[in-house]
């Protein structure tokens, strides 16, 4: 079958001419703030254009340019559309097809003869849509008892720190922001990684609003706002000390709201007495008058508002960073104005709202970022026998890369990966099943950046033999005599029991709505302030406050260079397209970015192949010097599979894996240092 892009694929016009396109509303799936609404036109039986939907409140008309080429994906020749059986070593991608009954037959085998916890459930963010991310799956897995995942590589850090301060950590409506008058934009790159929000920030600018960004990297957020703050990384946590500092030095803070609607003020002043703005300025990196400005302006252009996602997470002190991030607006009372206070992700009003199971089994759990280590533990007890991956990429999206491959590596792990392409994780699967696409078939869309629930509706039938993900762990779970009711209800069922919560904010809104809509705001106030119209989800009531820790951390004298790992080029931010070239950006290749003064040290220069190294890996690319990294820092790309570099890895044969002492939150990707050399220099014995 051809490759159809947006536009009309060749030959499709004249068809068209004769036959009259069908159009269905659906919503993107990807792990993204914006979860937009699309239309997709379909003339016998194949779609043929995808367009944004000019109808919804924040698509506006517009897909982001990876989506924009979403169809070519669809009718790729490279999907999977059979299921296939492994006829080589693992991780060669040789495969043969089978038909469905002999794959699950043989899955089927292989788990009713193993103990349930060694059998390992992996998934993760490869579609947001609510059936089809894991409620089946996890009913599945749950009744046979296998062990689970923290699914804490993203995001849980960031609401634990917000949490920290308000209990369940509601932020403001983002749409809300078009009334601010002073936006921080805190570690997150919203013109790339939060597009649909850009134009609301632009309206608040539009009428007066100042716009600034906080992050080490000069994003191209960075540069289109009126000013930039490139602290140094990780000291995040510093200079909210010295803005607060500021704030109670200059009587700009209001000993009322402090009394009434906080505690621990005392606490939190004692800990950032010493943060002077020459002292901020000396662990910042950022001049004291400009720290003394930016505590004046953000105190006096009310409303004023901090956005912050999950970039600053990544971090041995993440939860510390995102909570005091979340204690600005606490102490400077932003809360109190419409347009003001924190705008975080909106996924705690949907998890409130809907009615997920509350009735599941305690499993067996481990943090998803130490897969590596959980796949090669022999002290477990029972040890992993069986992967079962959906939803996810393992292989590409893992911290300790290495580890995680020396795992799948493994002869005596059977390992079973849901998927549309052979992706790196899947090549060393023993049996891989074809999924559906978010084009053939029905899910409930949630979004982290805004507050509309969406309907995705199947546009064309299943390319090939695939199946939605609901189907095929119902169909696993019959071959396995589960018998649990759940496990028969269909996809428009178990959105229709979601929907029917009770929950306030889902008032007036039901199935039948969202199938003649398309699309619906969760019914929260318009104009609705968290932690005023309600009181925060304390035991008090207050907003808690506490000390803060300034000090970040420091590189070891091996591996000077802090490494960021951010997303990639707009046309491909998930590791979904990180082996198609289409997608790529210009040059085809992950690159090292590198600064100025430490390529000259390093006597590298623009298109020279370096080295990158630490003690977990090395990684050969080509240099990109420019000053958009720090001083003491490179940047490395996340989302490219292993064949764009000379050793076959990514970016997270890199990352430090380390997770907090109580498993809770993300891994310390941001903590990982490295070394970059001359790769035609560099002797073999000095990358480690």
């Amino acid at each position: 079958m051809q490759l159809i892009s947006m536009d009309t694929a060749p030959g499709a016009a004249d068809s068209m001419n004769n036959t009259t396109p069908t159009t269905t509303l659906g919503s993107c799936h990807h792990d993204c703030p914006d979860t937009c609404m699309w239309e997709v036109s379909v003339v016998d039986g194949t779609a043929v254009r995808l367009r944004g939907s000019s109808d919804h409140p924040t698509t506006r008309g517009e897909l982001c340019p990876k989506v924009n080429r979403l169809l070519d994906r669809i009718y790729h020749p490279t999907r999977l559309t059979t299921p296939v059986r492994r006829s080589g070593p693992k991780g060669n991608g040789n495969f043969l097809p089978i038909s469905w009954d002999e794959a699950l037959d043989e899955i089927t085998a292989q788990l009713t003869r193993r103990s349930p916890a060694s059998v390992l459930q992996f998934s993760f963010d490869g579609t947001q849509g609510v059936v089809q991310k894991g409620l089946v799956a996890d009913r599945f897995f749950d009744l046979f008892g296998a062990s689970d995942i923290d699914r804490h590589l993203c995001g849980v850090t960031s609401w634990l720190g917000a949490a920290d301060v308000s209990g369940v950590p509601f932020g403001i409506d983002p749409e809300d922001l078009a009334l601010s008058n002073h936006i921080i934009l805190w570690g997150t790159n919203t013109l790339l990684t939060n597009r649909h929000l850009w134009p609301v920030i632009e309206t608040a600018r539009r009428r007066g609003a100042q716009v600034v960004t906080i992050d080490p990297l000069r994003t191209a957020t960075a540069r289109r706002s009126d000013d930039h703050f490139q602290l140094r990384p990780g000291s995040d946590v510093a200079l909210v000390g010295g803005l607060i500092h500021v704030l109670e030095r200059d009587g700009l803070l209001d000993g009322a709201w402090l009394t009434e609607h906080t505690s621990g003020w005392d606490d939190l002043r004692a800990s950032v007495v010493g943060l002077t703005p020459e002292r901020t300025a000396q662990i910042t990196g950022i001049t004291a008058e400009r720290i003394v400005g930016l505590a004046h302006d953000h105190a006096t252009r009310r409303p004023a508002a901090v956005r912050v996602l999950v970039g600053p997470e990544h971090r041995a002190r993440g939860r510390d960073i995102m909570r005091a991030i979340a204690t600005l607006p606490a102490v400077s009372g932003a809360w109190r104005d419409r347009g003001g206070g924190l705008a975080r992700s909106t996924q705690a009003y949907f998890e409130e709202a809907l009615a997920y199971p509350t009735d599941r089994p305690t499993r067996r759990r481990f943090n998803m970022a130490d897969l590596g280590s959980v796949l090669n533990d022999p002290r477990l007890d029972p040890p992993i026998e069986t992967l079962f991956v959906h939803n996810s990429n393992p292989a590409v999206i893992c911290p300790d890369q290495e580890g995680v491959l020396t795992g799948l590596r493994r002869t005596d792990l059977f390992t079973v990966v849901v998927e549309q392409f052979m992706t790196d994780t899947a090549r060393y699967a023993d049996i891989v099943l074809p999924a559906t696409s978010q084009l053939e078939h029905l899910d409930l869309g949630i979004a982290w950046g805004h507050l509309y629930l969406s309907l995705n509706r199947p546009a064309i039938e299943p390319v090939g033999d695939c199946l939605p993900n609901s189907e095929i762990f119902r169909r696993l779970g019959r071959r396995m005599g589960l018998q649990d009711p759940i496990l028969e209800l269909s996809d428009e069922e178990h959105i229709r029991r979601l929907l029917d919560s009770g929950h306030p904010w889902l008032a007036g809104i039901d199935f039948d709505r969202l199938q003649r809509n398309g699309w619906v705001r969760l019914a929260v106030p318009v104009g609705h302030r968290p932690n005023i119209d309600t009181s925060p989800a304390t035991p008090d009531g207050r907003l808690h406050l506490a000390p803060l820790n300034p000090e970040p951390p420091a590189a070891p004298a091996a591996y000077p260079l802090m490494l960021f790992s951010p997303k990639q080029h707009s046309r491909f931010l998930n590791t979904n397209y990180g082996a198609f070239p289409e997608h790529h950006p210009l040059r085809g290749r992950p690159t090292v970015m590198l600064h100025p003064d430490d390529a000259r040290d390093r006597r590298l220069a623009n298109t020279d192949q370096a080295a990158v190294w630490n003690e977990r890996g090395k990684l050969t690319v080509e240099v990109e010097v420019t000053d958009e990294v720090p001083p003491g820092s490179v940047a490395i790309p996340f989302g490219w599979w292993h064949g764009a570099t000379l050793e076959e890895r990514s970016v997270n044969v890199l990352t430090n894996p380390t997770v907090p002492d109580d498993a809770q939150g993300s891994a310390a990707f941001g903590d990982t240092f490295v070394e970059v050399a001359s790769a035609t220099s560099l002797g073999p014995r000095s990358a480690g």
